[in-house]
């Protein structure tokens, strides 16, 4: 079957993307990821974003793109208004992962919460230690991390493996830990409501 949707999609999401297009059957779909380094990078985003549309624009009935708006400021909505493409809902994937009511509970329980995914349990040393230069400069962790209380793990898979690294960067942090599985039905349920509107 020929793909006639294509969802293009956050690196750091592609798991899960992959996964629930399995799940679903969604033969139609194809998935297209950009690199998860943009994750620490959201200024690049808009731009390649925008060279993605303009390959792809012409090849598929129905584009999807499996962002937030992920620390763009507005960027990336601009760029999608001008190709008629929508996105996943919210500022963030801590936000669409967990759906936005859990979401909004997490955050008045402890504003200054840092989240960690799946993706970022196990990218941990590569995107934080070393992308922020901590490994080099371990006293920036009072710098970047001062203002912070707690640690919420967005887990979307009941590994032991995972949750013993979430509570052990937690520890480095030095922050308390706080674990909320969400799995991926809320992620889930948006991709299904668009799939159920591109097949009408």
């Amino acid at each position: 079957m020929t793909a006639t949707v294509l969802i293009i999609g956050c690196g750091a999401i592609a798991h899960e993307l992959v996964e629930l297009q399995r799940r679903n059957q969604w033969k139609h779909i194809r998935i297209q990821c950009l690199p998860a380094a943009l994750h620490n990078t959201p200024d690049q985003i808009p731009g390649m974003v925008r060279k993605a549309l303009e390959k792809y624009s012409s090849s598929y009935a129905h584009i999807f793109l499996a962002y937030a708006d992920c620390g763009t400021g507005g960027a990336l909505d601009r760029v999608l208004e001008e190709y008629g493409v929508e996105r996943l809902p919210g500022a963030h994937c801590y936000e669409f992962f967990s759906g936005s009511s859990l979401f909004g509970q997490l955050n008045d329980e402890e504003i200054g919460t840092f989240y960690l995914t799946d993706f970022l349990v196990r990218h941990f040393d590569r995107l934080v230690k070393k992308g922020l230069g901590l490994d080099r400069h371990p006293q920036l962790i009072e710098s970047y991390f001062g203002n912070y209380r707690r640690v919420a793990y967005l887990a979307q898979s009941h590994k032991d493996e995972l949750l013993t690294m979430a509570r052990q960067q937690a520890e480095y942090l030095g922050l308390e830990f706080r674990l909320q599985y969400t799995g991926l039905e809320p992620l889930n349920l948006v991709l299904k409501t668009q799939s159920e509107s591109w097949q009408s």
